[in-house]
């Protein structure tokens, strides 16, 4: 089971925000990228795992992100 708690560290505010709004509707955070020297871009599932968002630092979605798998 993973630390949503931990994962949730660094966010920005309108990540946060537009987080709590996703998870409302049953979407989950699965991972954060931390990428070097700029900020933490979550991922997150809908409740049938079909399709993944990333949330941007203003908070807005990527609906394509490029993850690998």
């Amino acid at each position: 089971m993973r630390d949503t708690a931990e994962l949730r560290k660094g966010l920005t505010d309108a990540q946060r925000r537009t987080l709590e709004e996703l998870e409302h509707f049953q979407w989950t955070l699965e991972f954060v990228r931390r990428p070097m020297f700029q900020d933490p871009v979550p991922v997150l599932y809908d409740r049938a795992r079909k399709r993944c968002v990333a949330l941007l630092p203003d908070g807005t979605l990527d609906e394509a992100p490029r993850l690998r798998e």
